[in-house]
């Protein structure tokens, strides 16, 4: 017979067997199409010999009037600036630090140093802080240098008022205790990783308080380490409590959040000698006759308890900016701001409280936010009801600052501030700016979010029904229209909500593990037209997989189900190319240790790469060298539609290579099958090594089906495949 074309359309289809996927690819890594035809990826770029400590979230690039060019980083411990290629950290300080602390040195053997604070911390076990104004204790053969304006990574946490850490050096002696210094807690982001199946504290995380004595507030406790009236809390009645000291929950419903405080006594009816804010719960105001509840001998706040259905939420970021200024919210925390137009602000943190661009009366939780498109308002979703008090936070709620302003949240008369609560979902868990509006999704639902002015403001419509986002960071929008994942399948929306076919949903959705929704991130590549979606499958702690939709590869809808392609590319965190030329994109290793921040002691942060993405066809990494990216590529199982499909057997005498464009070499492999079913084998001097100079190959080759895959592995290989031409013809029907 005369040679044949071998021409596929584009796209892998997933949802066919590999015999009824006709005239379709069925399998890829790290390859993708373009103008139809399949070529492997372009390469990534370390834009740094640093590596980042912890797990990356959030990229967020802006301008500021002088033109200089800036990246936000958010990580699950750091808010990190990269500026003209240099990394700085920016990370918020807790509100409460500690002066006055003291340091013991614990052994001459281990490098472990107890420090102990004024009052209550409320840290956690890896948690970072900084340490400042060190006077070390005389006789441990440290040096104050050594801790001075050092970040360590606390390491356990014995009491409310004392934690350790690893010095850099090995004390020579043993101190009990003494010299001074200040503890600068960094603001908690959240977990490296989603985790699903086990609650945190007390009420919904860690059981019921159903049944324990309960009182209420003889006064108001101020957002401080005082109580009622100095180190004592009054209450209405101290029946029921224990005599000799515990713990009690301050909230109107305490089986949803609340601040726990320790006290040692009971006096009539007050309890004596407090410590605020233990086992990590957030110290804030309580009114007069709020509830006090006993939880002495409940499930601590801060400790595992058996499986639920409670999801961890990773620490995320959602970042924008306000002309100069950046602003970053952690999730479910308080909103940041750093002002990029001042001489020192590489030396300056974000905080609340930056010059001209307050935060400090903006609500203190909100899951995300964003700046409105053109009207210029600060958007806060799943906020507070009551502005500054975290109890209260509403995760279908959104408030809205006044225009021009990101510190103006109390709706007057004469401002545009507002707030809107959504109904179909339990909580928002995302936001993208559209063309001309604000796309809200609920965990069912999406609404649109539209300037409509006086005296309303903002508009919400509901615009789809059972199509919610499946994690914050899930959706994109280019062109003006926005794709997004959920837990059931892929969605766009252009003015109508649309379910999106997927040749590969089976596949994606088969295993990725939905709990860990949180961790999703989407991408916009608008150099080659792709919706990328990294993701983690069943038993991975983190990213490990992608699905992309080619939006202009489809023909027209030609294509059935559209142009889908997966792979093993791992990235926490996207940003598409705009302000600068190349997308750059996060990878993380939970196995190794990152170099900034420099964090003495630090133990099981992991290390993010920070790349340039589509440079050159390897892998180049910090150290400046370079590792192959291998593509694969698997055809369906073809046959000879000869007497009925299937009926006879086929031959392949030899093959003629096309290849549009080929760098170093590709293999070819011609794999046979007798039946759907079968462990295919490859044909004879398979694998075949094709070079740019590569004319034909022979080989003999027979069977039912055959299929043809192609793959690279060395450095410097790249290769875009064209259409080859097989010699094929029946051989028998045996």
């Amino acid at each position: 017979m005369a040679l044949v074309d071998f021409k596929l359309l584009p796209g892998i289809d997933k949802q066919q067997t590999q015999v009824g996927a006709d005239r379709r690819w069925v399998d890829s890594d790290n390859v993708r199409f373009r103008y139809g035809l399949p070529e492997k990826v372009g390469g990534w770029s370390s834009l740094l010999t640093d590596t980042i400590v912890g797990v990356a979230r959030a990229q967020h690039a802006f301008v500021d009037l002088d033109g200089n060019r800036y990246v936000a980083i958010g990580t699950d411990k750091f808010l990190l600036i990269y500026f003209e290629g240099t990394l700085y950290d920016i990370t918020p300080i807790a509100a409460s630090t500690f002066g006055s602390s003291t340091l013991a040195t614990d052994s001459t053997t281990v490098k472990t140093c107890t420090i102990t604070t004024t009052s209550a911390h409320s840290l956690l076990a890896g948690d970072i802080i900084q340490l400042d104004a060190v006077t070390l204790p005389g006789g441990t053969g440290l040096t104050d240098a050594q801790f001075e304006d050092k970040l360590f990574q606390v390491l356990t946490v014995p009491t409310s008022t004392t934690f350790t850490i690893n010095s850099s050096a090995q004390a020579s002696s043993v101190v009990s205790t003494g010299g001074t210094m200040t503890v600068k807690p960094y603001q908690s982001v959240g977990p490296a990783a989603q985790t699903y199946g086990y609650g945190f504290g007390v009420g919904n995380f860690g059981g019921t308080v159903s049944g324990a004595a309960t009182t209420d507030l003889d006064g108001t406790l101020a957002d401080d380490t005082s109580g009622t009236t100095g180190s004592t809390i009054a209450v209405t009645s101290a029946t029921g409590f224990p005599a000799g000291g515990g713990t009690i929950i301050v909230s109107d419903t305490p089986a949803v959040d609340g601040e726990l405080i320790d006290y040692t006594a009971v006096s009539t009816n007050n309890l004596t000698v407090i410590t605020r804010s233990v086992d990590g719960s957030d110290r804030s105001s309580h009114a007069d006759e709020t509830v006090v509840t006993d939880a002495t001998d409940y499930t601590g706040w801060g400790s595992a308890v058996e499986a639920s259905t409670v999801s961890l939420e990773p620490g995320l970021w959602s970042l924008d900016n306000f002309g100069d200024v950046l602003l970053a919210t952690i999730a479910n925390g308080k909103t940041y701001t750093w002002d990029s137009s001042i001489a020192a602000r590489f030396t300056t943190r974000a905080s609340t409280t930056t010059t001209d661009y307050l935060t400090s009366s903006a609500p203190t939780a909100s899951r995300m936010m964003m700046m409105s498109p053109v009207t210029r308002h600060l958007v806060l979703l799943g906020t507070e009801t009551t502005i500054g008090t975290a109890a209260t936070q509403d995760d279908m709620f959104v408030r809205f600052s006044d225009q021009e302003t990101i510190n103006t949240f109390a709706p007057t008369a004469t401002n545009s501030a507002g707030s809107q609560r959504l109904q179909d979902g339990t909580k928002i868990m995302g936001a993208i700016k559209a063309k001309d509006n604000i796309l809200v999704f609920t965990d069912t639902a999406l609404y649109t979010m539209k300037h409509v002015g006086t005296p309303f403001t903002f508009g919400f419509e509901q615009v789809g029904t059972n199509c919610g986002l499946i994690g914050q960071n899930a959706v994109v929008e280019i062109d003006g229209v926005a794709y997004w994942m959920s837990s059931k399948g892929f969605f766009m929306f252009d003015g109508t909500v649309k379910s999106l076919t997927c040749t590969i949903e089976d596949y994606v959705y088969d295993d990725i593990d939905t709990t860990k929704g949180q961790q999703i991130c989407a991408a916009i590549n608008n150099l080659f037209t792709e919706v990328v979606w990294y993701y983690p499958t069943s038993g991975a702690s983190y990213n490990d997989r992608y699905a992309v939709y080619n939006y202009g590869e489809s023909l027209g809808g030609k294509i059935p189900g559209g142009v889908w392609y997966p792979g093993t590319q791992a990235r926490t965190s996207w940003m598409t190319a705009k302000i600068y030329p190349n997308p750059h994109a996060t990878k993380f290793d939970s196995s190794a240790t990152g170099t900034f921040p420099s964090v003495i002691g630090e133990t099981g942060l992991g290390q993010t790469v920070y790349y340039e993405q589509e440079v050159g066809t390897n892998q180049t990494n910090p150290d400046g060298s370079s590792t192959a990216i291998a593509g694969t590529l698997e055809s369906y199982d073809f046959d000879l539609e000869v007497g009925g499909a299937g009926q006879h057997y086929l031959s392949i005498s030899r093959f003629l290579p096309d290849f549009k464009t080929l760098s170093g070499s590709a293999t070819v492999t011609l794999k046979l099958k007798r039946f759907p079913s079968s462990t295919a084998t490859t044909s004879t001097y398979s694998p075949f090594t094709v070079t740019s100079s590569s004319t034909q190959f022979n080989t003999r080759a027979r069977g039912r089906f055959a299929s043809v895959a192609i793959a690279n592995a060395a450095v410097n290989d790249n290769w875009r495949f064209g259409t080859m031409r097989l010699d094929v013809k029946p051989d028998g029907m045996r």
